[in-house]
């Protein structure tokens, strides 16, 4: 039997374990709440790395970065410290789609995250091996590292990564590694099966870096970022917005049909395909080998040249995810159009990993099987440093709560992308890298870029997490969109001849009588500006973020309301609780489907069971009616 190293000051209120992008905002939300919290990491080199793409953002994952920040999250905060290009993706599109991205500079941004850690009050980072949990009566108490230490808390969460076993593959090549040739952790998988968790295999890559200054450049085109100001934070001014004049860009290129013969003729030694990997991969980010074997008929496919960082000659391929041999890897560069000459610096790689299936977790990503034990990130099934961050927020929160004893907290699919994945997750499960889409909201009119401080800063201020000056900053901003929308709604446009000028240039009937000035501006061709033309400015000049989100709120207005209607539909139905243990056997009339899926997910709500796969509505009728009569039956202790 080991013995336990007691060093002075071992216990914690929580513990995080791993630090990448989902410890290190569930470590840094535990800390800010109050929580004396111990982060620990496998290196400290690794701290909010950037193993793959050095990108934060984008469709549905830059929504999820704002609701972090308006939680009182650092992901935000930390990307525009650190950018070296900012832009706004479907600015031609609806503002249920618009995204913003920024391309990071992955050294930048893991220093800076790390000086944040350091320098947070009750957080303290250490680098260790955990290699198992201490577990007394099916609750977590803490965890002992690989040297022995037993270090012990209120409540723990296991953020892993990609480090779970993990696994390298290039070719032939196979050897232990977490990602970017970082250690493992090895026995923390085995001590999770002797505690009763299911673990699936999942796989992921990354394509090669080359040097920056051997591409040429005038064979790709060029993508530059934004002139106009843009940030993650809604803490970030724009007038700190320093960076955007000193923005590297992108650029843009293509395969050819040459590259898809090299990969083609190639396939034998590719090792998905040659039974290597046994992990599942994500389908919406697949492998260069993967995309021309399922899309035979394209003749080519798009790489984006980024910038790994201000400070290296690291240039990151976008597109071209490999696990082929290095040699097979350096012959499909150099048959692509401005990467002739390109000298690989890191080839890419494959690698697998263990995950914990997510079906074992509740909403507030606290295990089932074990109390006080909370997962998140990639261990979870994601993949994407956003939805990583986003779970773990939420499980930081929580083991914060658990340690405090004040409850719990979640997101509900009406009011969060992160509610949304989160969902998703528990009640459906995955079985391959879990990917976060606009279209897996149902709700995203109302869940967009502009509006996450709205939907979300008040709770971040309920937890502890906002500050009361940055409540008082955003009640400000909330009560001067009020009472803008409420002035438009009684100021009346009257049909004078330089108005109905302006309507009919655009192509529209002139108007015969006054109309409010938000109908006015309802219409798609006029802007807030435009409307200033004939009817006076308000008595306070309004910031460039209220005057979009007025436009927003006026010219959706319709749509607005009728999602808000299903969302107080399904407010009923997730208000009507289902007991804890109840025996689904007991329950005469559920489908056999029906009967082996809610004993698995074991739903909170009604509103959870119905969307279950496999549960339909009859199953939820008779589930209702069951609990209504208040017949519940239950499962032995």
């Amino acid at each position: 039997m080991e013995q336990a190293l007691d060093y002075e000051g071992n216990d914690y209120d929580v513990i995080v374990v791993g630090a990448g992008h989902a410890g290190s905002e569930a470590a840094l939300a535990a800390a800010r709440m109050g929580n004396k919290t111990l982060l620990v990491t496998i290196s400290l080199d690794m701290v909010a790395f950037m193993p793959c793409n050095p990108s934060v953002g984008g469709p549905a994952k830059g929504i999820v970065v704002r609701e972090i920040d308006a939680l009182g999250g650092e992901m935000g905060r930390n990307i525009d410290k650190t950018y070296v290009q900012m832009r706004m993706l479907n600015t031609g599109k609806g503002p249920a789609v618009r995204a913003l991205r920024a391309q990071a500079d992955k050294y930048a941004y893991h220093t800076e995250m790390k000086r944040t850690i350091e320098r947070e009050p009750n957080l303290t980072l250490r680098q260790a091996t955990v290699d198992s949990l201490i577990v007394e009566d099916g609750v977590c108490k803490g965890v002992i590292t690989n040297t022995g230490a037993h270090y012990s808390a209120k409540s723990v969460v296991l953020t892993v990564g990609t480090a779970a076993r993990g696994k390298i593959i290039i070719g032939e090549l196979q050897y232990s590694s977490g990602p970017n040739n970082s250690k493992p952790a090895m026995k923390l998988s085995e001590n999770l099966q002797d505690l009763g968790f299911e673990l699936e295999r999942f796989k992921t890559g990354t394509p090669p870096r080359v040097d920056g200054t051997t591409i040429n450049y005038d064979e790709t085109e060029e993508q530059p970022g934004d002139e106009e100001p843009n940030h993650f934070s809604f803490e970030t001014p724009d007038s700190q917005y320093l960076l955007l004049k000193d923005q590297l860009s992108c650029w843009l290129t293509y395969t050819n049909e040459t590259t898809h013969t090299i990969i083609r003729n190639n396939l034998d030694r590719a090792p998905m395909f040659s039974g290597t990997i046994e992990g599942v991969g994500p389908r919406y980010c697949p492998s260069i080998e993967d995309k021309v074997v399922r899309f035979a008929d394209k003749s080519r496919h798009q790489l984006f040249l980024e910038p790994e960082g201000r400070r290296t000659e690291e240039w990151y391929l976008q597109g071209l995810s490999t696990s082929l041999p290095e040699e097979i890897q350096q012959q499909i560069i150099h048959s692509i159009k401005g990467l002739e000459h390109a000298e690989m610096m890191r080839p890419g790689y494959a690698i697998e990993y263990d995950v914990v299936a997510p079906y074992q977790l509740r909403p507030t990503l606290e295990t089932k099987l074990i109390k006080n034990l909370y997962t998140a990130g990639q261990t979870n099934g994601t993949s994407g440093y956003e939805e990583a961050a986003g779970q773990g927020i939420i499980a930081g929160i929580n083991a914060g709560l658990r340690a405090l004893d004040r409850g719990q907290f979640t997101l509900k699919r009406s009011e969060a992308y992160i509610g949304v994945m989160i969902d998703d997750l528990v009640t459906k499960g995955t079985k391959e890298p879990y990917r976060l889409l606009t279209s897996r909201a149902e709700y995203r009119l109302i869940l967009r870029h502009d509006n996450a401080d709205l939907r979300l800063t008040e709770k971040g201020h309920e937890l502890g997490l906002i500050s009361d000056e940055r409540l008082a900053r955003f009640e400000d901003k909330k009560a001067a969109i009020i009472a803008e929308e409420q002035r438009l709604n009684s100021v009346r446009i009257k049909p004078s001849e330089a108005v109905n000028e302006f309507v009919i240039a655009r192509g529209e009937k002139p108007l015969k009588d006054g109309i409010l000035a938000s109908e006015f501006l309802r219409r798609p061709q006029v802007t807030y500006a435009d409307l200033l033309k004939f009817i006076p400015a308000p008595a306070e000049p309004l910031d460039h973020r209220i005057i979009e989100q007025i436009e927003i709120q006026v010219k959706y207005e319709g749509y607005i309301k009728k999602a808000e209607v299903r969302v107080e539909r399904l407010k009923k139905m997730e208000e009507k609780k289902i007991p804890d243990r109840i025996d689904y056997n007991a329950i005469d009339g559920l489908a056999t489907e029906a009967h082996q899926k809610l004993k698995k997910i074991q739903p909170e709500t009604i509103a959870q069971a119905s969307r279950i796969s496999g549960v339909n509505p009859a199953d939820i009728a008779i589930l209702s009616v069951y609990i209504q009569q208040g017949r519940i039956a239950k499962t032995s202790a």
